[in-house]
């Protein structure tokens, strides 16, 4: 796969070839249960083993250019096909506010098509529920430029592809990775993997999606973005102590370094895009190997690498 190519492509794509590509990857993704490659897979939660390596990206907000720099800096395209205990897991957040949208999820559904059983696209914020929709979602303005009057079905089409996005990666005994943040009421792996089920009787999915971390909070409080709520260091700690994680990976959250640590080590934030309408300084990317355990986030700075 060369993804130069995969954007030259896109250019010639009309309406019926992109939806068709949104229904395979929705089948694609719908047919995975039980045991798949290197995960296990039990509703939306994936619980992938410790073995090989992963390749952790977060948000991109159509940041193609971003998004092609990682995988040429890793050299992950090779990696995939020579190994299939290599992994890529991204965070959410594809689209809005970039200037390409419609083509970084181009290129995310040609390589989930073309690693099937190794790459995990997770559910961020921008492709949360009908009732949470994050803004500026201007998505469908890039498709009405691209489709013209054949862009809604693309777009309802993709919108039901969202809902297939898993909640959260687990790696026993070391990692937790989703979009946004911890619930804190969250008491077991099966909640996070059923809470789309239950939404939105219970708050869980809105907290996985559109949740933070605070440095100064005690327990939690409602969140200035109008969703979700910001969480203190010792939610952290109890929440992952319950559901046997070391470290929580996440994405959501501006960085300008293209990361940032919170609560003594134990959460590592990734922002993958640098481009408009953010202009960070980095970008970044996690290289991790996953037999390895590691207690604190600062052991995984040579597995961090900045754009």
């Amino acid at each position: 796969m060369n993804f130069s190519q995969t954007v030259m492509e896109f250019k010639e794509v009309n309406a019926n070839d992109f939806s068709r590509l949104v229904e395979e990857t929705t089948q694609s993704i719908k047919s995975e249960q039980g045991s798949v490659g290197n995960f296990l897979v039990t509703d939306k939660l994936v619980k992938l083993a410790p073995v090989g390596e992963a390749l952790v990206i977060g948000d991109l907000h159509g940041d193609l250019e971003s998004f092609a720099l990682i995988f040429e800096n890793s050299q992950y395209l090779n990696r995939l096909a020579q190994n299939n205990s290599c992994t890529v897991v991204f965070l959410g957040d594809y689209g809005d506010r970039g200037a390409h949208s419609p083509e970084l999820y181009y290129c995310l559904m040609s390589l989930k098509l073309a690693f099937p059983k190794q790459v995990v696209l997770l559910r961020g914020n921008h492709e949360g529920p009908s009732d949470l929709l994050a803004s500026p979602h201007d998505l469908p303005l890039q498709l009405q430029h691209k489709f013209k009057d054949k862009w809604v079905p693309v777009y309802t089409k993709l919108r039901e592809l969202f809902d297939y996005f898993y909640n959260a990666v687990y790696v026993e005994d070391r990692y937790l990775m989703l979009h946004g943040g911890l619930p804190a009421k969250i008491r077991s792996l099966q909640e996070i993997a059923q809470a789309d089920k239950l939404h939105p009787l219970k708050p869980s999915l809105e907290e996985i999606l559109w949740n933070d971390p605070d440095e100064k909070v005690k327990g939690t409080i409602p969140s200035p973005r109008g969703a979700g709520n910001l969480f203190g260091k010792t939610v952290t700690k109890e929440v992952l102590e319950r559901l046997n994680a070391k470290i929580l990976i996440r994405g959501h959250e501006v960085a300008n370094e293209g990361f940032k640590i919170n609560h003594d080590g134990k959460i590592l934030t990734l922002f993958s895009c640098k481009a408009r309408p953010y202009f960070n300084a980095h970008g970044a990317y996690l290289d991790l190997p996953l037999s390895e355990k590691f207690e604190n986030v600062n052991q995984l700075f040579p597995y961090i690498h900045q754009i």
